[in-house]
């Protein structure tokens, strides 16, 4: 998903193709319009009194329960399920007026979150998320069928949008572990968390597969690799509960106490020319099924609820307007159940301007096979658009019904109807201590050490004793919380701050990892001299990236900035250094290697800074493998394991090894 702050525009008549054969559909467009609108209606079982629905009974099969409901709805109350609203516009009446499915809250539209002075305020406890998410299922159940709506946020490493919630290694660090069962507990983990705050639904796990570190959001790619993509698609067990043994093949599981996970960004969005983001990916058939989808078919095969689509385009055709890959591959090739949704303003996106022709907009969207739109802010504009293109015939009433009856099959499954409302009997999971100690392993286990050592004639740098007199920590993003977390957290493209959320950054974590007698010195960019008469035993230098999601993380050049290397040259040119890298991709490192005597590749770990020190100091051992390429030149760019030319400096599925300390 990514986070705007446009909005789109209706169009005053439908597309040109429409428009030229108006005429010629007059009659048929009064009469299909006068049959909808009277069968529909006609439809509503007035005898049957509300308690005795048999909707309303869970005993029931929720096939026959959906098939009850949906005959009981109008036109309005199905497009009504079919919308999704940022919580800014998303009053009460808004939601019993329209029948609202679904609510998503990003950046500002966060509990909690406010500006003062221009300075980003989050104090969003759990109890302002649960009464903000009661307060609108209130309104949705209060309607005439009591439909409640579902509360959707991005959880893409740990409920990131929560204050002080646990904030996990984003997907690339994950993907360094190549631990299913680990990230399979972090999505367990993660569905506590959200359901601490009222939030069943979470815009999560992104399964792209990054084929290039230019992209700005490599970060949410598990790996280059899709058989490692695939097998980590094992979160949405963690997320949504272990479906059963015997579920059929693309039927949605979604656990009473879990959440409804998402799967994203369908199809090819790791694969766009140059990595820029939602651009064209160009590539053969067998190329899209080997590499892109296969993520696809593990997290259809895990009873995933939702699948998001991408807004790159494949061989030049929007994905929000591609039927042959949404209905004629996910859903009637793949036998997907869910419900397939659009990304933020979306649609909007199929034109160029955004939202030139909203009415041709929606039709192609809708008629490709999305069933939930992410409207988010122009409630009406997409809502009256949409009605009228089903009473005017050009979206026929047949896809609509299959919108509908997906969107109820998973609020049916995860038991949506029978427990609504939220409650604070887990606002102490929010950041508890079992889940820190889960992250700080998944941060151990990410790590990947790259260098350790000059060469055969220099002892290895790692692990670091504890004993020494007096070290060294400096760089940018020693004492930088949000440096640490990077994007998507507590923000859309992060906060550079330290008191953007709760964690351990690394320099206190080094700390608490030494002994009481070692003098630790911290200096963000010391110089040389400092660094070179100050008798330390050895420097820890932590730099990286700045914090980045979607858009502002393109880079063609993917350096580090200038501090951070020019700390590298004259903290390493002086005493003996290791690197911890803070990135969500591979950076140009080569030029600076020589000086450096251990490097670690730390990803972007998240708030637990005690796991890049648990293998620094050899409390445990390094174990994390590169889950992609490490270039030497970005000229190298795309290079992916398995290329005719492969030269990295690192090639995939490198990592050193260390052994733990005794004692």
């Amino acid at each position: 998903m990514a986070s705007s702050s446009s909005s789109s525009s209706s169009s005053s008549s439908p597309s040109s193709s429409s428009s030229s054969s108006a005429s010629s559909l007059l009659i048929v467009s009064v009469v299909v319009c006068l049959l909808l609108n009277s069968s529909l209606t006609a439809g509503i079982n007035e005898e049957a009194p509300a308690a005795t629905a048999l909707y309303k009974d869970p005993t029931q099969p929720i096939g026959a329960r959906i098939r009850d409901l949906m005959r009981r709805m109008t036109v309005a109350e199905k497009i009504g399920q079919m919308t999704q609203i940022d919580r800014s516009v998303a009053t009460q009446d808004v939601i019993k007026k329209y029948f609202i499915g679904s609510v998503l809250s990003v950046d500002d539209s966060v509990p909690g979150v406010r500006r003062e002075n221009q300075v980003i305020v989050n104090n969003g406890s759990a109890t302002k998320w649960v009464k903000t998410v009661n307060k609108l299922q209130q309104a949705a159940v209060s309607t005439r069928l009591s439909i409640p709506m579902l509360y959707g946020v991005d959880a893409v490493h740990g409920h990131n949008y929560a204050y002080r919630s646990t904030i996990f290694p984003h997907n690339i660090g994950l993907g360094a572990t190549r631990d299913v069962h680990l990230v399979k507990r972090i999505g367990a983990a993660t569905a506590v968390e959200c359901r601490a705050t009222g939030v069943r639904y979470v815009f999560s796990p992104t399964i792209a597969v990054c084929r290039d570190p230019r992209w700005g959001r490599c970060y949410e790619s598990f790996s280059e690799d899709p058989e490692v993509v695939k097998n980590m698609t094992e979160i949405i067990s963690g997320l949504q509960g272990q479906a059963p043994s015997k579920s059929r093949k693309g039927v949605p599981f979604v656990g009473a106490t879990k959440v409804a996970a998402c799967a994203k960004h369908y199809v090819g969005d790791g694969g766009t020319n140059k990595g820029i983001n939602e651009n064209d990916t160009v590539l053969q058939w067998s190329e899209l099924m080997r590499i892109h989808m296969l993520p696809y078919v593990g997290a259809i095969e895990k009873g995933v609820a939702t699948v998001m689509v991408s807004y790159s385009s494949v061989n030049g055709t929007k994905m929000h307007a591609n039927r042959d890959l949404i209905t004629g591959y996910l859903k009637n090739k793949l036998k997907f159940r869910g419900f397939v949704i659009s990304d933020f303003l979306g649609i909007d996106k199929i034109t160029t301007p955004l939202g030139a022709n909203y009415t041709f907009s929606i039709e192609a969207g809708i008629g490709a096979g999305i069933d939930m739109v992410m409207v988010p802010y122009n409630t009406t504009s997409f809502i009256n658009g949409l009605t009228r293109l089903v009473k005017e015939g050009f979206i026929p009433m047949s896809r609509i019904n299959d919108a509908v009856f997906r969107i109820l099959r998973i609020k049916f499954t995860m038991g949506l109807f029978e427990s609504p409302m939220a409650d604070l009997s887990l606002s102490n999971k929010i950041g508890s201590k079992e889940h820190r100690a889960l992250a700080r392993e998944a941060v151990r286990k990410s790590m990947v050490l790259l260098k350790n050592g000059h060469d055969h004639h220099k002892k290895p740098l790692l692990p670091l004793p504890k004993k020494a007199p007096m070290i060294l920590v400096a760089g940018t993003h020693a004492h930088n919380l949000g440096n640490q977390c990077g994007g998507w957290t507590i923000r859309w493209q992060g906060v550079a701050t330290n008191n953007l959320t709760s964690g351990t950054t690394i320099l206190e974590a080094v700390k608490t990892a030494v002994a009481p007698s070692t003098q630790v010195v911290y200096s963000e960019n010391p110089d040389a001299d400092f660094a070179k008469t100050s008798s330390f035993s050895y420097a820890i230098v932590v730099v990286g990236e700045p914090t980045y999601a979607e858009w502002d993380g393109d880079s063609l050049s993917l350096t580090i900035p200038a501090a951070g290397l020019s700390t590298i040259d004259r903290v390493c040119g002086s005493v003996r250094c290791v690197v911890v890298l803070i990135s969500g991709r591979p950076v140009v490192i080569e030029p600076h290697l020589d000086k450096i005597d251990a490097l670690v590749a730390a990803w972007l770990p998240g708030t637990e800074g005690r796991g890049v020190t648990d293998v620094l100091f050899g409390d445990y051992g390094f174990t994390g493998t590169l889950p992609r390429t490490w270039f030497r030149s970005v000229d190298q760019l795309p290079m992916n394991v398995g290329d005719a030319q492969y030269d990295p400096l690192f090639p995939f599925g490198f990592g050193l090894t260390t052994d733990p300390i005794e004692g």
